[in-house]
């Protein structure tokens, strides 16, 4: 996977070079090509941005240098404009754009980008939640980093089919050594060996910890008659929802 990224604050990456990113980077599996838009600036003062017409604060991002920007790449990919005026992005999405192979990422900054560019070059508009940041820069690591999880050969393959969101359902509670912690211990299930109760186990988290927390996701998942009854359970004992 390849990502061209076109931005005013191309330093603004470096800290996902990191960890398994960094790690991914370095194999080449997932590649990062920073474009500064600023470059393509023909101000003496590599001035980028105006005036917004019919008045109004700040400053709005010339389509010019966003355009020949963008040109430079010389590439067809999907365009993708980081903006909270985009739809939220979630993990279908970023299944969907895993499967690309390469991918232009547009961050805007200050008060947004001259519409007429974005017309022209932007195929979708993602937002990462129903806020306003300064910038696209932090939406499109987010971005990145989600999508590259589901790179071949970034993790592995039970990494991925088991976190939360792969099935529909919330992750189950994941414990580790020391045995007991502060009076607590690990659960007896998880140190049977049992595969079949394990898993029995994890399902029955995963559908506890889904309906706890984001009830909505139950509608989409497909369950079976077993987790329907659990279910059914969980409403007759009126679990808490705040704990």
């Amino acid at each position: 996977m390849k990502y061209h990224i076109l931005t005013l604050f191309p330093e603004m990456f470096e800290p996902i070079k990191q960890s398994i990113l960094g790690r991914a980077l370095e194999k080449q599996i997932i590649d990062i090509n920073l474009v500064n838009i600023r470059d393509f600036s023909k101000d003496k003062h590599k001035k980028v941005d105006d005036t917004p017409y019919g008045g109004g604060a700040g400053m709005v991002i010339r389509p010019d240098v966003v355009y020949d920007a963008y040109r430079s790449l010389k590439s067809k990919s999907k365009v993708i404009y980081l903006s909270p005026q985009g739809k939220v992005l979630n993990q279908k999405k970023v299944v969907e754009l895993s499967k690309e192979n390469e991918l232009i990422l547009l961050c805007g900054h200050y008060e947004g980008i001259d519409q007429r560019v974005l017309d022209e070059i932007v195929d979708e508009e993602i937002s990462i939640g129903d806020y306003v940041l300064t910038g696209g820069e932090i939406p499109a690591m987010v971005l990145i980093d989600s999508i590259s999880r589901y790179v071949e050969g970034v993790l592995s393959e039970d990494s991925v089919t088991e976190e939360s969101f792969s099935n529909g359902l919330l992750e189950y509670p994941q414990y580790t050594r020391p045995e007991v912690f502060e009076n607590t211990e690990v659960p007896e299930v998880l140190k049977s060996g049992h595969h079949e109760k394990i898993n029995e186990w994890r399902r029955k988290e995963s559908l506890k910890n889904t309906y706890k927390k984001k009830p909505n996701l139950l509608d989409n998942v497909i369950l079976t008659d077993k987790d329907r009854e659990y279910i059914n359970q969980l409403e007759n004992e009126k679990i808490d929802l705040n704990n």
